[in-house]
């Protein structure tokens, strides 16, 4: 009894170690410039709304929150589309490379994105990708797809093959099957792998920044410039940061089921 006590002392200690950055940002985004730079308070004393009204109602702060959502929304579902059949087709089929192929595309994930950032610079810009949002979507891939492949290759191996043959004696398609039947058995797995894209495309900075300037500017990169003549815009900036969490919060409550699921059966 008094180990789970004291267990449980220690994971709330822990959480609201963890939680204190938080709580300085949200505290730091009803504060004027004044008083982030002039006191150490730890509540406002002065609450204001002028950061979130900002963000709000300044084209160049909110059109980098859409353009963000654009294209990962985009990344998210061309990430997940390809991995799917690849990851099954390395789950069922034993061909000569598949190993070295599977280590590969593992490699690709673990290279840094800096590696990446002057050949897609050059690339995009020589075809007109250059500052849109499927540009970025599709660098995110390069990262994305092997994640993804790892992921629901996991899983798919849990479903055993007799699932497929019976389907197919009952006349099923391969497409068919695959829709109806085989996705459903790995709802977990196509939850916990579209997780992982949504949140390495969102919090991504060095290609995001490097492949746009205006048009598809995402947040990341509006909020590295913040500076202006009359220095830098604390408020506004923590504001932006409390806004910027919300979307990966709101993505972690909707599949946290399928997030434990993962931990429990997949590869995660």
């Amino acid at each position: 009894m008094m180990r789970v006590k004291s267990s449980a002392i220690v994971m709330t200690i822990y959480l609201l170690f963890l939680l204190v950055p938080i709580y300085w940002l949200v505290n730091m985004s009803f504060k004027t410039n004044a008083e982030i730079t002039g006191a150490f308070t730890l509540f406002p004393h002065e609450l204001t709304l002028r950061n979130y009204a900002v963000i709000l109602t300044d084209p160049s702060w909110y059109m980098g929150y859409v353009n963000s959502l654009i294209y990962v929304v985009m990344n998210t579902v061309i990430s997940i589309t390809v991995a799917l059949p690849a990851a099954y087709a390395f789950s069922r089929y034993s061909f000569m490379g598949d190993k070295h192929l599977f280590f590969w595309l593992l490699t690709n994930r673990m290279s840094p994105p800096a590696v990446f950032a002057l050949p897609f610079f050059q690339l995009y810009s020589s075809v007109g990708l250059f500052d849109t949002h499927i540009a970025v979507a599709l660098a995110h891939c390069l990262f994305n797809v092997p994640l993804a492949v790892w992921i629901l290759e996991g899983f798919m191996r849990g479903v055993p093959k007799e699932i497929d043959e019976t389907a197919y004696i009952d006349g099923y398609g391969f497409g068919r099957f695959f829709i109806k039947i085989f996705m459903p058995l790995i709802a977990s797995g196509i939850g916990v792998a579209a997780f992982f894209c949504f949140m390495f495309s969102w919090v991504e900075l060095l290609l995001s920044r490097t492949l746009t300037s205006v048009n598809a500017k995402p947040i990341a990169a509006t909020m590295t410039r913040t500076v202006s003549a009359s220095g830098m815009d604390w408020g506004v900036l923590a504001a932006a940061g409390v806004l910027t969490i919300i979307p990966g919060a709101l993505v972690i409550y909707f599949v946290r089921n399928y997030i434990a699921k993962g931990f429990a059966l997949g590869r995660v």
